[in-house]
């Protein structure tokens, strides 16, 4: 059973969990979520950019106390963040069906983030480079404590079995990611198929000539830039399929104590991009807010 929850940061209400799990996201059948327009959806990411950073702040209070939790625990915790991840990509798949051009040009996301977007997203393979950037951290700032012998168990520490794992996984992933790029750069193409191309020089002739009855042409444009929305929906689909996939296979060959050093790492990396792409944003609207100031002022 499905309640509302109400975001006190955002003073936002979303369908949620039960209040047991104190959750703001939807369950994981998604029922009864209904996104009216962009701003819905924008606000069901606000909600769940809180919920990340206070799973994020779990993730670190569990590893200053691995000593104490249980590896049962820790998994536990881990299972919930990624479950966190797959609640995120229902529901973005929910509101693609309504408004896919809007998760390809994201209003709630900043411009930094926006220019870095792969499909939608985040370019499955970079779970790879933030994993071995943090292997190589880690190893570096405890180089002392493995070449006497001692366990770090953290990312600094995976096996040759998990190097392997992870070599064989991050190839069948870039392979996978080529496809879908693939199937991006054709899609792209139909742009310029004949359709179109005829409907736009009729569009234009019809707009030389003064005419005004403009509704048939318009339900002809309509139908086929459908196909092309629904061409649009079927990639990201299988790009956000992909880049969970990643994300889960990943922490599926780590320790449990190592999936929370890369979840945090993770965590740590999409929320502060947010936050400085934000200010960028906020500077560069405050900066055009004087120089139109001054244009007012001098005219």
């Amino acid at each position: 059973m499905q309640t509302l929850l109400l975001c006190t940061k955002n003073n936002i209400e979303l369908y949620t969990t039960p209040p047991k799990v104190m959750s703001l996201l939807p369950n994981s059948s998604t029922d009864g979520i209904n996104f009216d327009g962009t701003e819905n959806f924008q606000k069901f990411y606000e909600c769940w950019m809180v919920e990340q950073n206070q799973y994020l702040n779990e993730l670190v209070a569990a590893k200053s106390a691995q000593i104490q939790l249980t590896n049962d625990r820790m998994h536990a915790l881990v299972d919930k963040v990624i479950e966190h991840y797959e609640h995120y990509y229902k529901a973005k798949s929910i509101y693609a069906k309504k408004d896919v051009l809007s998760i390809f040009s994201p209003p709630w996301l900043s411009s930094l983030e926006v220019a870095f977007l792969w499909i939608g997203g985040w370019r499955p393979s970079m779970a790879f480079h933030l994993l071995y950037s943090k292997c190589s951290m880690q190893f570096q700032a405890r180089l002392n404590d493995l070449i006497q012998g001692q366990k770090t168990c953290d990312l600094g520490d995976l096996s040759a079995s998990q190097l392997a794992e992870f070599d064989h996984l991050q190839k069948r992933t870039i392979r996978e990611e080529r496809e879908i790029a693939d199937m991006i750069a054709e899609h792209q193409e139909t742009m310029a198929d004949a359709p179109m191309v005829e409907l736009s020089h009729v569009f234009s002739e019809m707009i030389r000539g003064g005419e005004n009855e403009k509704k048939e042409l318009e339900e002809r444009i309509e139908s086929a830039l459908e196909p092309k929305m629904e061409g649009l929906e079927k990639i990201l689909h299988r790009a956000d399929d992909l880049r969970l996939r990643a994300l889960q296979g990943i922490v599926n060959i780590l320790t449990p104590k190592q999936a929370i050093y890369f979840l945090i790492a993770a965590a740590e990396l999409h929320l502060r991009l947010h936050e400085w792409g934000k200010k960028k944003d906020d500077a560069k609207r405050g900066q055009q807010g004087i120089m139109e100031g001054e244009r007012h002022h001098n005219s």
